[in-house]
């Protein structure tokens, strides 16, 4: 898996305590609405989907705690709309902190610093996720569905890792092939199998691999499984079931996992 290279840069996202509104792409918005007293007429202008403005809208109006934005339905173009003072406001504290931001990113690129790697995987290190398997891959081919998408990831150890996603999720990730994306799977979603020529199922993912440590428990064994490349997997099994598959060190194993538990992130 080859890693482009990285460059300096950065984005602000603005928060409402410790809720999330956005950053530049719902500005943007909010920038657009002001300018064209549509909801529809904006959500062309930034790439977005009409129903994508909308929930954006509804977001940043819910978790900002009043009004951004006020519509009247049956307007032209889907309904009139306009900002208040407060999303005005959020505008030019925006542009003045981006202004800002930028010229303490070019500041740094002119520096010696020279370290892009070890930045980029600052990055993913620093990544905290409930979910306990954190793959990183490049995305190999996208299915589209009309709702959902199929994503498949191509990860260390030359496995290929399938995650079922929503067709707005791959958009708001901005994913495509080629680019890069992290695979969260929780432990308890993997399910440990023994290989052989009579082994069928109908789970998505199937990574062959061998069991590197096993951390038993009261009720159950967390199953470390080494799939390459200095990758693992890590299942949670009962310890009924660790027995029952005879698993100690250096058994060969398939982990098993559907494409409905990968949940996929980037890094922004």
């Amino acid at each position: 898996m080859t890693t482009s290279p990285l460059e300096l840069g950065g984005s602000i996202w603005l928060r409402a305590g410790s809720q999330t509104l956005g950053g530049k792409s719902r500005i943007d918005l909010l920038t657009q609405i002001g300018l064209t007293g549509s909801i529809s007429a904006a959500a062309r202008a930034v790439g977005m989907s009409y129903k994508g403005a909308w929930d954006a809208i509804d977001a940043m109006n819910n978790l900002a705690g009043e009004a951004l934005v006020l519509r009247a339905t049956g307007g032209k173009g889907g309904g009139g709309a306009h900002l208040t003072a407060r999303a005005e406001q959020l505008i030019a504290t925006f542009q003045i902190l981006e202004a800002e931001h930028r010229r303490v990113m070019e500041h740094l690129a002119q520096t010696n610093l020279n370290a892009p790697n070890d930045l980029n995987l600052m990055k993913r290190i620093m990544l905290k996720t409930s979910a306990r398997n954190k793959l990183l891959g490049t995305v190999s081919a996208i299915r589209t569905g009309v709702v959902n998408d199929e994503i498949t990831l191509h990860v260390a150890g030359g496995h290929d890792i399938v995650a079922t996603i929503t067709r707005e999720s791959t958009a708001d990730l901005g994913l495509a092939v080629g680019s890069e994306a992290i695979a969260l799977i929780k432990a308890p979603s993997v399910m440990i199998a023994l290989p052989g020529e009579g082994l069928r199922l109908s789970a998505r993912n199937q990574l062959a691999g061998t069991v590197a440590d096993i951390r038993p428990g009261a009720v159950n064994s967390e199953i470390i499984v080494d799939i390459g490349n200095g990758a693992s997997l890590a299942a949670i099994i009962t310890q009924d079931s660790a027995q029952a598959l005879e698993l100690a060190r250096g058994v060969r194993v398939v982990a098993v996992f559907d494409a409905s538990n990968v949940i996929l992130g980037v890094v922004a």
